[in-house]
C-alpha cells in the first residue's frame, strides 16, 4: 500500500527531546522515542534550503533509522563533513496491518538545527600609489576555508580614513563568489585619499556562518 501522510499535533508518537551535539567529526542526534513507535525517516537538509512547505521529501532522500539502531548507536550519529549550517527533521513512520504512514508534527519538536562551526575568510588589502598620481591601485585578496556568494560581502571606500563600518563610506559590491582556497581580486582604482575596508553585506546573517578578518 502506498504511504499516506498523517497529521499528529500533540498526540501519539510525536518526537519530543531533541538534542544536537558535535563529537569527533559526528553529529550526535538524541530524542525521545515515543511509546510504540519503532521507525524514523530523517531528511537533513542546508540550513538555507526551503522547508517543506506539506510533504517531505520523498523516501530515496531521507533515511530510515530504527529504533534498534538508535539502542546500538547511543542516537544517530552522522558523519560532519566540512564546515556549514545544516536542519535535520525527524518523521514518525508507523508500518502496521493498516499501511504506512508518516507523521507531520506540527509543533516543531521534530526539528533541530545544527551549525558545524563558522568557516573562516581572511582578507589582505594592499594600497600602490605612483609617486605624483593623483590615484591608487587597491589589490584584495581573499583565502576562504568554504565556498562564499558574492551577496555575503563588499568592500566600503572613504576619503580620508578607513571606514569603520558598512555605513562609514560608498558601498560596492563584488562580482564573483569566493572559492575555496586563494582569490585575488581585479584591482580597483581609488583617489589618491581615499581607503577602502570588507565587510559583511549583512552583519548578523553572515557572520553566524563566516569569520572575517580583515588585514590592511
Amino acid at each position: 500500500m502506498a504511504m499516506e501522510w498523517v497529521e499528529y499535533a500533540n498526540g501519539d508518537f510525536r518526537i519530543t527531546n531533541l538534542t544536537s551535539r558535535l563529537h569527533n567529526h559526528e553529529c550526535i542526534l538524541n530524542w525521545h522515542w515515543p511509546d510504540g513507535l519503532q521507525f524514523v525517516y530523517i531528511h537533513k537538509v542546508p540550513a538555507d534550503a526551503e522547508p517543506e512547505a506539506a510533504e517531505p521529501a520523498g523516501e530515496k532522500q531521507m533515511k530510515l533509522y530504527t529504533i534498534e539502531e538508535y539502542k546500538a548507536n547511543g542516537g544517530l550519529r552522522d558523519k560532519i563533513d566540512g564546515i556549514g549550517r545544516f536542519v535535520y527533521y525527524l518523521y514518525p513512520f508507523i508500518r502496521d496491518g493498516e499501511g504506512s504512514r508518516l507523521v507531520r508534527q506540527t509543533d516543531g519538536g521534530n526539528v533541530i538545527r545544527v551549525s558545524t562551526g563558522k568557516a573562516k575568510i581572511d582578507c589582505k588589502i594592499k594600497y600602490k600609489t605612483g609617486l605624483f598620481s593623483k590615484t591608487k591601485l587597491v589589490r584584495i585578496t581573499f583565502y576562504a576555508d568554504i565556498s562564499v556568494p558574492k551577496e555575503a560581502l563588499c568592500y566600503v571606500k572613504k576619503e580620508g580614513g578607513i571606514p569603520a563600518s558598512i555605513d562609514d563610506g560608498t558601498i560596492f559590491p563584488f562580482i564573483r563568489d569566493l572559492e575555496p582556497g586563494p582569490n585575488e581580486m581585479a584591482d580597483i582604482q581609488i583617489g589618491k585619499n581615499d581607503y577602502v575596508k570588507v565587510f559583511f553585506t549583512d552583519g548578523k546573517k553572515y557572520a553566524e556562518m563566516y569569520r572575517l578578518f580583515v588585514g590592511q
